[in-house]
């Protein structure tokens, strides 16, 4: 038998506790026995709920009690759950996290923890939430070279998109919608500004390019400033506006990663991932381009995540089964400087002057236009100095990179 302690009584953890108990004998005959959930922690009482028995509020009965084998980190943040994920480490016991934050921020320093104690650190559900994601990246896609990794990695701000794109909603309105709806939190900024899919490219890279990448290397721009007259122009182009995670590889072993919007066009499958779902495509050398789709949060979602990792470490009790990658640095992360790419830019200017400050470029046409500004597409790539060169006499320019 293989007893587990879950941390945290939220949202996925109490997915979790539901997945492991009312899946109980499946779960057994995957895992070559049972599985028991013997704690939960969380400083709340839940008096009336199906497993009150099980909660505790001190860690420590956790961290010596022997008979847990698989602690479960859903708390969040990367304060008390880096104490108590280096804690559960450190007492030989493996360790299951859906924590991109932790992950993120110190995955270098509990892997290789969890490699010198022999135990385990998975996070599967740290990216993708029930997407699998981590897993196929280090394991099936072994064998290629990655070269680039890019996606939606985040269900909020993919709904926003969505809802101006087909409704013509507002971002505000939009924004107000995914809230009501329990998509996005009364603080959204995590979401909106691209904090949460930063963390999930550092990750996705550190598997891909075997190298830490930390948040505060990745420069990160959210969708606060992505308007209607952006979607209406973006759309006549035949393209979408989606907020994407990239990391690539270049020539000179340094990762480019970052996160922004861009246009993306309707004929790529990232375009056709609507709502909270999300996509991310994977491309390496031998295999070209893999795609990865499904809901990228939610309570059960991200719980069949995590117990899947749980039933991993369970039939590799003994055995050390931990993910690895060497420490970050400063020259392992590049920014986004020399990275050209075509781009899309509205100006508040008209068409012959956007035409004058870039004579090679696509004109674009909107809805209801009042003449006051333009927009077009470029037809060379450039690095976004040498676009603000280019567009230096010109007002209030938006600038978003197209993917090609």
């Amino acid at each position: 038998m293989v007893n587990v302690a879950i941390l945290g009584f939220g949202t996925v953890g109490s997915g979790v506790a539901e997945v492991l108990t009312g899946h109980e004998n499946s779960i057994a005959r995957k895992a070559d026995g049972l599985i028991r959930l013997k704690y939960i922690l969380d400083v709340r009482d839940f008096p009336d709920s199906p497993f009150a028995g099980k909660f505790v509020k001190d860690f420590a009965v956790i961290e010596n009690d022997p008979e847990v084998d698989i602690v479960v980190e859903t708390i969040g943040g990367a304060k008390a759950a880096l104490d108590f994920t280096r804690r559960a480490l450190e007492a030989g016991k493996s360790v299951v996290t859906s924590n991109k934050e932790l992950v993120a921020s110190h995955g270098y320093e509990l892997t290789q923890l969890a490699r010198e104690k022999g135990v385990c650190y998975l996070f599967e559900a740290s990216v993708g939430g029930g997407i699998p994601i981590i897993r196929p990246l280090s394991q099936c896609l072994a064998a290629n070279e990655i070269l680039e990794i890019y996606g939606i990695l985040n269900g909020t701000t993919n709904y926003i998109l969505t809802r101006m794109i087909r409704t013509g909603l507002t971002f505000d309105a939009a924004l107000q919608e995914a809230q009501d709806n329990g998509y996005a939190e009364r603080d959204p900024s995590a979401d909106v500004e691209g904090h949460d899919a930063c963390r999930k490219i550092c990750i996705l890279a550190a598997i891909a390019f075997g190298r830490h990448i930390y948040p505060e290397q990745v420069p990160t721009q959210g969708i606060t400033g992505v308007t209607l007259a952006d979607v209406d122009y973006a759309e006549s182009a035949g393209k979408k506006i989606k907020l994407l995670g990239r990391a690539i590889r270049r020539e000179d072993g340094r990762v480019c990663a970052y996160v922004a919007p861009h246009l993306v066009d309707q004929s790529n499958p990232l375009a056709g991932v609507e709502d909270v779902f999300n996509g991310i495509s994977v491309r390496g050398d031998a295999i070209g381009d893999v795609m990865f789709y499904g809901r990228g949060a939610g309570k059960l979602p991200t719980a069949s995540a995590v117990v899947a990792d749980v039933i991993d470490v369970a039939r590799n009790m003994g055995s050390r089964k931990a993910l690895s990658w060497e420490p970050g640095g400063e020259d392992t992360a590049c920014g986004t400087d020399d990275l050209a790419s075509r781009w899309y830019v509205r100006a508040k200017a008209s068409v012959d002057g956007l035409r004058a400050a870039l004579p090679d470029c696509k004109l674009l046409a909107r809805r209801e236009s009042g003449g006051e500004e333009s927009a077009c597409i470029t037809a060379q790539e450039l690095t976004r100095a040498e676009l603000e060169e280019k567009l230096a006499g010109l007002e209030q320019h938006s600038l978003i990179r197209v993917l090609d």
